[in-house]
């Protein structure tokens, strides 16, 4: 889970339900230069106080965290930390050259916390200093300037930053930059299901979902024509006569079928589009979020594969009719769709909450 420290030293009439909010969904850190307005928050969050320019105060009162910018104020961390052993203490940095950079590499080796301001857009130097962080146990806070910054800072050299600092523009946006921070995707407990019928249906539209990240070849993503049941379709990782793999594809089904995205949340194929998230789940249940780049949809032979889970649960997956497209059972056998018969076991997945428009939901709703 990344930090998501929210900034509040610019809000004035904002700041009592800015602060709220943050409490409200959690945010991690909430950094003030001001130790009146860290006195009152509760222990759930971690207090940052980040002093103005001038002499420090003797004692920093409710502050978890003191972040110090030492060309300003003039003394160390380590120093602090000798003085104030109860208080954890970080560098601020602000890179705009070469030897900035260098600061701020030797601050994500050695401090136990580093505050980096990048003034250039480029990530390149973020990059360098996660680089030369990889071995240590400090933690990198970034400044965004908003939440789309805040998500690219998460990913960059896919490990990203530790966290990320934000001045809230308004009311909303404590909220949309906890969610950025959530990278982190849950595991499914996938269940074995058995073939019970397969059907050519004729034609109709099917949709190639290409991703802009390999899968494994054990992994693919979750397609069903019902919100409750859905089974696991490979991508092209794995060799095929007469034609070269696609590691980054998956024939996922026709336009109607469901596959879920973050949160669990359900999109129809036909609604993916470039730069949608799609769920990548492997056999074992474990899942990332991808990204779409592009969605191809094309008229072809469809066949029908209806399979049954322990509990009597029935799954029904619509596909291209053709040999090459496939689903991954057991173990991470791959099946040609074509070759199912009766008695053959796949993976699939149950969601326990019906759907409405997307999002799960407890109500009654009948699928068939």
């Amino acid at each position: 889970m990344k930090l998501s420290w929210l900034d509040i030293r610019p809000l004035t009439d904002l700041k009592a339900a800015v602060v709220q909010e943050a409490l409200h969904h959690r945010l991690d850190g909430i950094l003030a230069d001001d130790l009146a307005d860290l006195a009152d928050l509760p222990p759930t969050v971690t207090k940052v106080l980040f002093p103005p320019t001038g002499p420090l105060p003797d004692d920093f009162g409710a502050a978890d965290v003191v972040i110090v910018d030492v060309r300003e104020h003039g003394v160390t961390p380590a120093e602090l930390a000798v003085r104030h052993p109860d208080v954890e203490f970080g560098r601020f940095v602000e890179i705009v050259d070469a030897p900035t950079l260098e600061q701020a590499c030797e601050s994500a080796r050695a401090e136990l916390w580093s505050l980096l301001l990048f003034r250039d857009p480029t990530k390149i130097p973020l990059e360098i200093v996660i680089a030369a962080a990889a071995k240590s146990t400090g933690n990198l806070i970034t400044v965004a300037g908003d939440v789309e910054e805040a998500e690219i800072i998460f990913g960059v050299l896919e490990h990203g930053s530790d966290g990320v600092l934000m001045a809230p523009g308004a009311v909303g946006d404590a909220a949309r930059l906890k969610a950025s921070a959530e990278t982190v995707t849950p595991e499914l407990n996938l269940v074995e299901l058995e073939v019970v019928a397969t059907e050519h249906i004729g034609m109709g539209e099917r949709a190639c979902v290409d991703t802009c990240s390999y899968f494994r070849p054990d992994e693919g993503i979750l397609v069903g024509s019902h919100s409750k049941g859905m089974i696991l379709c490979v991508s092209e990782t794995h060799p095929l006569p007469y034609m070269p793999t696609r590691p980054f594809r998956v024939n996922a089904g026709a336009i109607h079928s469901y596959t879920l995205s973050k949160d669990e949340r359900t999109n129809y194929l036909s609604e993916l589009q470039a730069g949608s998230k799609v769920m990548a789940v492997d056999i074992k249940g474990q899942t990332r979020m991808v990204t779409v780049g592009r969605v191809k949809i094309e008229s072809r032979p469809l066949i029908s594969v209806t399979a049954q889970a322990p509990g009597g649960e029935r799954v029904n997956l619509i596909l291209q009719d053709d040999w090459h497209v496939r689903v991954l059972g057991p173990g991470g056998t791959v099946l040609n769709s074509t070759e199912l018969t009766a008695g053959d076991k796949v993976l699939g997945y149950l969601p326990s909450e019906d759907r409405h428009v997307g999002y799960p939901i407890n109500e009654f709703c009948l699928e068939k």
